[in-house]
């Protein structure tokens, strides 16, 4: 390696991203059933239970059944009603919510078609919810596998936590992926395999570790009353984050559903909205 490449891995490593607290603002909620008014009252109650963090002013609205009976219908309500936050659960109109596999046509496009985050709790009937889901935000995790720069999802998971809760800032690298590249670099034989192996996982996690100190450091200088911890690991991200959800008693997860122009979801989050069907998500 020469002096001038040295010199520029040296530069780079010392431009680290830092975070900037910006407050979220939500002042509409719509709830999204397919109950009437009556049958869905229980749910709003304990949705706006759940929410009490986002203020006693924040205004509710509710969707209800026979409001809509297409996609199309449901984009058309929640564009007139102009909300900050959808709350819904998966398999609307359906009864596929009996299996554990997907989250419905209207979820799929609503968290697609649209920029508002969306609250996904568990379904109603399906019995899955576990003991501590939906009760309050406590324990509060945002999820990711680039957590460096994200300050909109650090700034949502920091909002929805309650006053004198648990926020927790975590980063799971793919082990998968890692085993793919490295077996790729074993085959270069210019490139010293083990010491490739161990640099280049050294620095995926040293950024996000960096980034979350720099939340810490942000957030501590605001006064905000929550606790900041973190997790930064590799491994097999549905099942690490199945572990952490039971380990720590998590309320909700937080995590980005938009893949930048794509059409499709975020190639991580489907997986992890499927799979973790007990607890409360926030879709960004």
């Amino acid at each position: 390696m020469t002096k001038l490449d040295i010199f520029e891995s040296t530069f780079k490593s010392a431009d680290k991203p830092v975070y900037s607290y910006d407050p979220v603002a939500i002042g509409r909620a719509l709830v999204v059933t397919d109950l009437s008014d009556s049958e869905a009252a229980p749910l709003l109650e304990r949705a706006r239970s759940f929410l009490s963090v986002l203020g006693q002013d924040l205004e509710w609205l509710h969707c209800g059944g026979g409001d809509f009976a297409s996609v199309g219908g449901l984009l058309e309500r929640v564009e007139g009603a102009a909300p900050d936050l959808v709350v819904t659960y998966r398999h609307l109109h359906s009864n596929a919510w009996q299996w554990p596999h997907g989250l419905g046509e209207y979820l799929d496009v609503l968290t697609q078609a649209t920029d508002i985050p969306v609250l996904v709790l568990p379904h109603p009937a399906a019995e899955r919810a576990l003991p501590h889901a939906v009760v309050n935000t406590d324990c509060v995790m945002a999820i990711t596998d680039q957590l460096t720069a994200d300050a909109r999802l650090v700034g949502y998971a920091l909002s929805f936590t309650a006053p004198s809760g648990t926020c927790w800032l975590t980063h799971i690298e793919s082990q998968r992926q890692f085993d793919h590249f490295q077996a790729a670099v074993e085959k270069i034989p210019e490139i010293e395999s083990d010491d490739a192996r161990q640099l280049v996982a050294a620095q995926l996690l040293k950024e996000p570790r960096d980034y979350i100190e720099s939340c810490r450091r942000v957030i501590e200088a605001q006064g905000l009353p929550v606790e900041i911890k973190s997790i930064v690991a590799m491994g097999d991200r549905v099942e690490e984050y199945r572990r952490l959800v039971e380990d720590h008693r998590v309320d909700l997860l937080v995590l980005n559903t938009l893949d930048g122009d794509q059409l499709a979801m975020h190639g991580q989050a489907y997986p992890l909205a499927v799979a973790l069907r007990s607890i409360p998500l926030l879709m960004l």
